[in-house]
């Protein structure tokens, strides 16, 4: 997965449903569902954390942030605010703020997937990947996790940003275990395996890749230097051409438009 693209996961919140605590008598005899302040409060923090997210999607920032400290003071331990208050957080530039708020939902849901794969996430995108890596292996621990192949793309591209291509490749193949179709562990496999010189493999994981029919620029580029490799002008020049026409303003296509060095 692409690291400017790992918060998508983190914006798929897994929001608790109304639920009754105690009841009281009804003037029929019957029992009427009464709700305890604590999961009022823990209703109106969804809701205004769900308005947060709405007004982050429309970018209107501002507002969303207003939403978002809302949810926080009628609930200040409701994890999912602190997830998306640290996307938000991210998005203005506030990286201290968004770590913070990455740990608080992790302090909060411990054993979660989710919310260890996102502070792993951010970690590993600031630089700290060794300590990244010890919350993609905690989601990973989680048996309700969902998503345990977000979480595997994640780790296997934070390796991969750590120079380590064994582990980045048994990572992302694992991954694909779990979701074959997962284009972002498609693509970094390919350049998992293109840094270690093995072009004909990653071949046929960016034409995987390829026939998921979400070209990127990042993707036309690996697959034109593969081909370059292994000596196949005719497809090298059928990815710059893509790339060209596709992505004209792009630095992949530009890096392609650059005289050679001397």
């Amino acid at each position: 997965m692409r690291l400017e693209r790992w918060m998508g996961a983190a914006l798929a919140l897994a929001l608790a449903g109304c639920v009754t605590t105690t009841t009281e008598e009804g003037s029929l005899g019957g029992r009427i569902p009464h709700t305890s302040r604590s999961q009022e409060a823990q209703d109106a923090a969804r809701i205004h954390t769900e308005l947060g997210q709405q007004y982050m999607a429309n970018g209107d920032l501002k507002t969303a942030l207003e939403k978002l400290n809302k949810a926080l003071q009628f609930d200040e331990d409701y994890a999912p605010a602190h997830t998306v208050i640290a996307v938000l957080d991210e998005r203005i530039n506030r990286p201290a703020q968004a770590e913070q708020h990455y740990r608080r939902a992790v302090q909060l849901e411990p054993d979660r997937g989710m919310p260890n794969n996102n502070l792993g996430t951010f970690l590993c995108r600031i630089g700290k990947g060794a300590e990244a890596l010890r919350y993609f292996d905690t989601a990973l621990k989680d048996p309700f996790y969902q998503t345990p192949d977000v979480a595997l793309t994640n780790k296997g591209i934070c390796q991969l940003r750590m120079n380590d291509l064994a582990g980045a490749e048994a990572s992302l193949r694992k991954a694909l275990d779990a979701n074959p179709q997962n284009g972002d562990a498609l693509l970094h496999l390919a350049k998992a395996l293109f840094l270690n010189n093995d072009a004909f493999r990653a071949r046929a994981f960016i034409q995987r890749f390829d026939a998921l029919g979400q070209p990127s620029a990042d993707a036309l580029k690996l697959g034109h230097d593969i081909e370059t490799r292994l000596g196949n002008t005719d497809a090298a020049q059928n990815y710059r051409r893509r790339l060209q026409s596709q992505f004209p303003d792009s630095d992949q296509a530009r890096a392609l438009d650059a005289p050679a060095s001397p």
